[in-house]
C-alpha cells in the first residue's frame, strides 16, 4: 500500500506559478506509476499529467503541455506538478494518484491523496 499526501496548492493570478507535492509513504513507491488529476466544480475528475516508475516517461493532458511539468524522485519518495502560466481554468482540486499501470482514467487508480486546492484569478 502506500499513501500520499499533496501539498503547495494555493491562490495565484494569472499567468504565476505554482509547485505541487505529493508525498508518498512506504517502501515501493517506484513501483507505481504516478499521475496528477484535477476537479474542477461541477466537472468530472480529470487527467492532468502522468510519470513513469523510473521517471524517464511523461504524459500531459493537452490543455497543460509546454505549462505543466511533472517529475519525481523515487528516493525521495514525492513526485511534483510544476504549473506555469496558469490559467483561470486551471482553478480545481489536484490530487495526486498511484497506479501499478500507466492510464489516464481514474478507474485505474488505487490510491489517491486528499487533494489540494489550486485557484487561479483572472
Amino acid at each position: 500500500q502506500v499513501q500520499l499526501v499533496e501539498s503547495g496548492g494555493g491562490l495565484m493570478q494569472t499567468g504565476g506559478s505554482l509547485r505541487l507535492s505529493c508525498a508518498a509513504s512506504g517502501r515501493t513507491f517506484s513501483s507505481y506509476y504516478m499521475s496528477w488529476f484535477r476537479q474542477a466544480p461541477g466537472k468530472e475528475r480529470e487527467f492532468v499529467a502522468g510519470i513513469s516508475r523510473s521517471g524517464g516517461s511523461t504524459s500531459y493532458t493537452d490543455s497543460v503541455k509546454g505549462r505543466f511539468t511533472v517529475s519525481r524522485d523515487n528516493a525521495k519518495n514525492t513526485v511534483w506538478l510544476q504549473m506555469n502560466s496558469l490559467k483561470p481554468e486551471d482553478t480545481a482540486v489536484y490530487s495526486c494518484a498511484a497506479a501499478f499501470g500507466s492510464s489516464r482514467n481514474v478507474n485505474g487508480y488505487g490510491y489517491w491523496g486528499q487533494g489540494t486546492q489550486v485557484t487561479v484569478s483572472s
